[in-house]
């Protein structure tokens, strides 16, 4: 089965760049591309793609808007937001948007395609660093959101270590191994834990994570 993309970035080069480097790739298809916000709006849900290459810096709707509005939308979509600044605004904005990944644009073709993957099988792409930079940022945050922290006390005390250790940035493997149990096991912990609090992925949960007071400033991720 093939993994389907739309790219949108408002220069036809990059656009081109974009599409001879995954395109070229066994079971990836571009379906289309989009000038801006409002076409890779229009494209995702004529299309319905499994992935949006969503650059930030846009005419008529930028892609945090457009990221925004998919995911209040409900769209199955993942956003891979591709972008030539690596600032830390940027960064958060596009996580709080409801984006699945954060890419910069001279990543390797290899880097490129591996998200794309990755956010086709419904993970994220989120790098120990990327990582420390969240818990830095959400960290800032004097208290825990009322409505998060009940949240998070409806969960069981295996839940809440699994949330813990996707807050420090750790991927199912060493969940699997730092809870003593199988691959196939941890994978099932981290699907039900983000089934049950609502979370499209493991972004999200770092970011509930300190809302709901499970981390606290301080904390900081291995890696």
């Amino acid at each position: 089965m093939s993994t389907t993309v739309v790219i949108a970035d408002d220069q036809p080069m990059v656009r081109a760049g974009l599409r001879s480097l995954i395109e070229g790739e066994e079971g990836i298809v571009v379906l289309a591309e989009a000038v801006d916000g409002r076409e890779a709006l229009d494209a995702v849900r004529s299309h319905r793609p499994d992935v949006v290459l969503m650059d930030i810096r846009m005419p008529n709707l930028d892609g945090l808007e457009a990221t925004r509005r998919l995911v209040a939308e409900g769209s199955p979509a993942r956003v891979l937001v591709l972008t030539t600044f690596d600032l830390d605004e940027y960064v958060f904005a596009a996580l709080r948007a409801g984006a699945s990944g954060f890419l910069l644009k001279d990543a390797t073709a290899e880097e490129l395609v591996s998200a794309v993957r990755t956010l086709a099988a419904g993970d994220a792409v989120l790098s120990p660093g990327v990582t420390r930079r969240v818990i830095e940022a959400f960290g800032a945050v004097p208290a825990a959101d009322p409505e998060a922290a009940r949240r998070l006390a409806a969960l069981s005390a295996r839940e809440v270590e699994v949330l813990r250790l996707l807050a420090r940035g750790r991927s199912n493997a060493e969940i699997a191994r730092e809870l003593f149990v199988s691959d196939a096991t941890a994978k099932t912990h981290v699907s039900n834990l983000l089934t049950k609090l609502g979370l499209r992925d493991r972004v999200q949960a770092v970011i509930f994570a300190f809302e709901s007071g499970l981390v606290r400033p301080g904390d900081r991720p291995s890696g």
